[in-house]
Parts: structure tokens; C-alpha cells; sequence
């Protein structure tokens, strides 16, 4: 979508506030589009994509994960972040075989959402997996997880009874509902 520039923020000043392994947070003093001034605070984000593995009968592989910022698990789907200058398909590659060991024959980019547009520039796009082979894992050694099959129906139960409510996962899930009705 095309910007308007009768709402463009111009920067004025820009500050990194802190510099972490994954993320960066900012503070902009910008100027308004009424001449006025203000603060915008945001992080950046590597980005990142997210896999959703189907297999031939239909069932979705699935990961449970401890998400410390909640103290609870999710149920999600693979997932991971863009390594400086990596294309988002090769990321999505590596990513899910690394996380449950399966490898995918078919490929198709599903769509890009930014899903924190107030605070923050991440940008996580979705790609389809079919033609699942497992093979080997290999795991971040400090990365801990669950890897499951389960009924591309019952994860949709799943998603109605908050067992699933995690966001990507319950965007990639309707997203995989409308692509599984028109037949890829």
C-alpha cells in the first residue's frame, strides 16, 4: 500500500535505547504531519517465518513450547528467525528442519503479516510445507520443544476451545483452512 504524505512521520533524532541478541529497542523524536513534534519508541526485529507443515492425509505438525514471557506453553506451529541477509524461503527450510527434523518437497508462500504495528517493524512471513519426510532434528542446544501431529480438524477445535491461542498459529490455521478448500 502506497504512503500517504499527509501522514508521514518525518525523524528527527534517532537513539538506540538497548541492544539486545534478538531485538532493539528504539526512540525516535519525529515530526508529526500537523508540524507538531513526538517520541516513538519501537523495537526491531530480524523477522521471522512461519512453517505450516500439512501432511497427506491432512493433519498439521504441531509444536509445544514453553513461552517464558507467559510462564505457560503454546501450542504452535514451527517457526524462527531471519538471519541477517538469509531469504525468508531458506529460513523457512532450515527452520523446520531443525526444530522437528522433517524436510518438505513442496513449497508456497502463503502471506507476510506485521503483527505488532504499533511498537514494533517485525514482519513474519507464512509459507506452506507439503511433502513431509522426516529425518533428523538439530535443535539450538538450548532449544526445547515437543513436536506433534495432530488432525487439521482437531487443531481447529483446538483453535474454538483456546488450546491453541497463540497468534501465528491461529492465523496460519485459517489461512491453511481456506487453502485446503480450494484444493492445495
Amino acid at each position: 500500500m502506497p504512503t500517504s504524505p499527509d501522514l508521514v512521520e518525518t525523524q528527527l533524532t534517532s537513539v538506540t535505547v538497548f541492544k539486545g541478541r534478538l531485538m532493539h529497542v528504539k526512540r525516535d523524536h519525529v515530526r508529526l504531519p500537523n508540524g507538531g513534534e513526538s517520541t516513538r519508541e519501537y523495537i526491531v526485529h530480524p523477522g521471522a517465518v512461519v512453517i505450516l507443515p500439512v501432511f497427506d492425509n491432512g493433519d498439521v505438525l504441531l509444536e509445544r513450547q514453553h513461552r517464558y514471557p507467559l510462564h505457560r506453553d503454546f501450542i504452535e506451529f514451527p517457526a524462527g528467525k531471519i538471519d541477517a541477509g538469509e531469504a525468508d524461503l531458506t529460513c523457512a527450510k532450515r527452520e523446520l528442519e531443525e526444530e522437528t527434523g522433517y524436510t518438505a518437497s513442496e513449497w508456497r508462500e502463503v502471506t507476510t503479516i506485521y503483527p505488532c504495528i504499533g511498537y514494533s517493524n517485525e514482519r513474519l512471513a507464512f509459507y506452506l510445507a507439503r511433502g513431509l519426510t522426516l529425518g533428523d532434528h538439530a535443535r539450538d542446544p538450548d532449544e526445547f520443544l515437543e513436536v506433534f501431529r495432530l488432525p487439521f480438524g482437531e487443531a481447529m477445535d483446538w483453535v474454538r476451545d483456546g488450546r491453541i491461542c497463540e497468534t501465528k498459529t491461529v492465523i496460519g490455521l485459517f489461512w491453511l483452512e481456506k487453502l485446503l478448500e480450494q484444493g492445495w
